[in-house]
């Protein structure tokens, strides 16, 4: 019987059943819900009383009894007057374990499961591609691009749209199915508040809403390349954007990179689509310069080319005004504008979008019904919030100086420790761009800084060659705390000087 359990199976239950971030009413709701589903805890046992258990797991008598009273409005649990709470047989009906659920084969059956590789059209999971370690976070220097800075993020100013964004009349508005449609607040938003920024002037017809920058390369390549498109790539490019068109043609083209970022010559005039990073390119961080950006629109004019611009890092710029946006010098309708929200708040969240003309924004919203129908309605909605009373545009003060304090730091600290290599200088965004003396391999520079607590990115993934070339790699300086800066490059500077030892030796 469940009130005869011992105290340290209740206490086991809580540890590994509840997240330590909720109160302790929440996570005896959690414990008791779990192992109702997972079937602990058998339909129609009564568990102990709200004081042997709050006895058991040394917390206040009101804290279970509050947490039994949710349960049974929940209806995992039974309240019988004078015989206590009970687990509510109906709850688990549907609800088997996995274990029990999945039927055994029969003995005489043989061995026929099917051969998946044989049926896969395609393999992602073959394709060359950022490797980040998960557990990130717990190293002591991690020079990561594009991760979440918990110093830096709006916990108040995000908690308060949230709260916000569940006020009856809001929910009203973004529980229903959407269908195709997007949050009205957000776009308004986008299109008054983020666009012009950028020198950008939309109608709501002309912006979808996607599950960040990602998803929004994924739909503009689903619906306009297929085998035999020519599509051009900056090379050195973003290797995800890559994959995405490579998925769908083998007609990818590299285009050279220089200073002044994508290298406008003949070689686009045979090409159908071109993918460009222009504010900052990726991952060398230049930015095109105003006369560039012209020759490549009159180009594309005159060769019928459609340019496809991710404006990723468009307002992280710490040095001087941001260059205007492809999109805002267009007069042609050439260019398809993809931009990211959550980026500078935190990737997690998911919200970017498309600005192009209305009947590609048509098909766009079309194509994505068949895929997710539209990103959740409640970030939408918050995100509005975030953006209305003015919380994006205060973040964006924020992380200007903080960026430009850390982007300071590590140009001093390079100049220190790595005075051999050469660095890109960083204008703005979240990382910088190094070159390593020649001979010496990034890739091998990367496994020995990891093995001491320094995580940096191989530059060799950002290229189409093969082999791509060995020398280069990207720091990023937007997740890592200031104090930590230089004495990460200082353990990089004794590795390089390893590396220049070792290159001698065999010499």
């Amino acid at each position: 019987m469940a009130q005869h359990l011992n105290d340290a199976l209740w206490k086991q239950l809580l540890q590994r059943s509840a997240r330590q971030n909720l109160s302790l009413q929440a996570q005896i709701r959690e414990m008791l819900a779990s192992a109702i589903l997972d079937g602990q805890l058998p339909a129609g046992v009564p568990i102990p009383s709200s004081r042997e258990m709050a006895e058991q797991l040394g917390v206040a008598r009101n804290t279970v009894v509050l947490a039994y009273q949710q349960l049974a409005d929940e209806g995992y649990l039974i309240s019988r007057q004078r015989s206590g709470h009970f687990v509510n047989p109906e709850m688990l009906t549907g609800h088997m374990p996995a274990e029990r659920a999945r039927p055994a084969p029969p003995a005489s059956s043989p061995n026929r499961e099917p051969d998946w590789s044989r049926r896969f059209k395609q393999r992602p999971s073959l394709q060359r591609s950022i490797v980040k370690p998960a557990n990130w976070q717990q190293y002591p220097y991690p020079f990561l691009y594009g991760q979440f800075d918990p110093m830096l993020f709006p916990t108040a100013d995000w908690r308060e749209c949230c709260i916000k964004a569940l006020s009856v009349l809001d929910i009203r508005e973004w529980a229903p199915d959407q269908i195709a449609r997007d949050d009205e607040a957000l776009v308004q938003q986008i299109r008054t508040r983020v666009l012009p920024r950028r020198g950008v002037w939309a109608q709501a017809d002309e912006i979808v809403i996607t599950v960040g920058a990602q998803h929004a390369l994924y739909s503009v390549a689903d619906l306009l390349v297929r085998e035999g498109t020519r599509v051009g790539m900056e090379d050195p490019g973003y290797p995800d954007a890559r994959n995405i068109f490579a998925s769908r043609s083998s007609q990818l083209v590299p285009l050279r990179v220089d200073r002044e970022g994508l290298v406008v010559d003949q070689v686009l005039r045979g090409l159908d689509y071109v993918y460009t990073t222009p504010s900052h390119q990726c991952p060398t961080t230049v930015t095109m310069p105003l006369e560039r950006r012209e020759a490549l629109l009159k180009l594309a004019d005159e060769s019928d080319l459609i340019l496809i611009e991710d404006d990723y890092e468009s307002e992280n710029r710490f040095d001087g005004e941001p260059t205007p946006a492809l999109k805002s010098l267009d007069r042609s309708n050439r260019v398809i504008y993809v931009g990211s929200l959550s980026k500078t708040l935190a990737p997690g969240l998911r919200i970017g979008y498309v600005v192009g003309p209305v009947e590609l924004i048509a098909e766009l919203r079309a194509l994505r019904r068949l895929m997710l129908r539209h990103p959740p309605a409640y970030i939408q909605r918050a995100f509005a919030l975030f953006l209305s009373l003015g919380h994006h545009d205060a973040l964006l003060r924020r992380l200007a100086a903080a960026q430009r304090e850390r982007a300071g730091l590590l140009r001093a600290a390079l100049a220190r420790h790595l005075p051999q290599c050469e660095v890109v200088p960083a204008s703005g965004g979240g990382s910088c761009w190094v070159r390593l003396p020649e001979g010496l391999s990034a890739t091998e520079l990367a496994t020995r800084a990891l093995a001491l607590g320094v995580v940096i990115e191989p530059g060799a993934v950002f290229f189409m060659a093969e082999p791509p070339p060995a020398a280069f790699f990207r720091l990023g300086y937007a997740s890592i705390a200031p104090q930590a800066i230089e004495p990460g490059i200082e353990v990089l500077g004794g590795l390089v000087r390893d590396l220049e030892r070792e290159r001698e030796r065999r010499r």
